[in-house]
């Protein structure tokens, strides 16, 4: 991803939804500095243990893509979807897809996860080990000509409301920033259920870059939190609205842009880490 900068700043920038949806300006530029990227990170969540049908769908109409703090749709709307297989045994497989914007992902118009693993129950307790893909077709960091793709390692745990998640990224390269095997996005959240079909939904993150050249990649650390509460309906139909907000470990997410010109030619620059409410409706198949 290119990012630009009003000031010499460095850098760039980049959650478990746990019910069944997930969601999630500009001034003129001088002279423009070229920088380095951010993170992001999916946001899936464990997929089902078993149904009476193996195979599942979901489809989301949000207000806006956002995914461990971050504004993936630069506060566009977002249609997602996608297939689930679950294996009574506790296997499963799935992909989802959701639009993103090139204002974020340099060149980036869409999200497509590809995920698998492992999902088992005992008594009030829950445990999950996955792997997780995520490409964005077409997406690069055209400074150092890093792709976006990358994966991940999830390990789960649950106790009747309460979960917690650990994702572990496995490949070089994470989100466009290179040399950064061993990233890690620790998740915390609560879904308690307050009755009547009413969720309440907790989330706390914190995201550590990790650094294996020579560059310190811990400027993109960020930390998240999310507030919601979701509404199931017969049928298969989800309403849920959520605030959410990141923040950064330095001020590098501050004026973040890819270049990327609006209708009067002018660079766009946005804090995608703000505070934002999203809202959404799911249909599950």
């Amino acid at each position: 991803m290119k990012v630009v900068f009003n000031k010499p700043l460095s850098a760039l920038c980049l959650t478990l939804f746990a019910a069944t949806v997930q969601a999630q300006t500009s001034e003129p530029l001088a002279e423009p500095i070229v920088v380095a990227v951010a993170p992001y990170a999916g946001n899936k969540p464990f997929p089902p243990v078993s149904s009476a049908w193996p195979v599942t769908a979901n489809v989301t109409l949000a207000s806006q893509y956002v995914s461990r703090g971050f504004r993936q749709t630069w506060g566009k709307p977002a249609l997602q979807g996608g297939f689930d297989y679950a294996h009574p045994s506790g296997f499963s497989f799935g992909t989802w897809a959701s639009n993103v914007s090139n204002r974020y992902i340099e060149n980036g118009t869409m999200e497509w996860d590809l995920y698998g693993g492992y999902t088992g129950t005992a008594s009030d307790f829950g445990y999950s080990a996955l792997i997780y893909y995520y490409k964005y077709p077409g997406a690069s960091f055209t400074a150092t000509n890093t792709k976006y793709d990358y994966g991940e390692l999830s390990f789960g745990a649950t106790y009747k409301f309460l979960y917690a998640k650990y994702n572990y990224t496995f490949t070089k390269d994470f989100f466009g920033i290179t040399d950064a095997r061993g990233t890690g996005y620790l998740d915390l959240g609560a879904n308690y259920d307050l009755g009547s079909g009413y969720t309440l939904n907790l989330h706390y993150g914190i995201g550590r870059v990790a650094s294996t050249g020579a560059a310190d990649n811990s400027i993109w650390n960020w930390k998240d939190y999310k507030v919601g509460v979701s509404k199931t309906f017969e049928g298969g139909w989800t309403l849920a609205g959520a605030y959410t907000k990141a923040k950064g470990a330095t001020n590098v997410y501050d004026n973040f842009t890819t270049g990327a010109l609006n209708t009067a030619g002018v660079a766009e620059t946005s804090n995608p880490a703000t505070g934002t409410f999203v809202a959404s409706i799911s249909k599950a198949f």
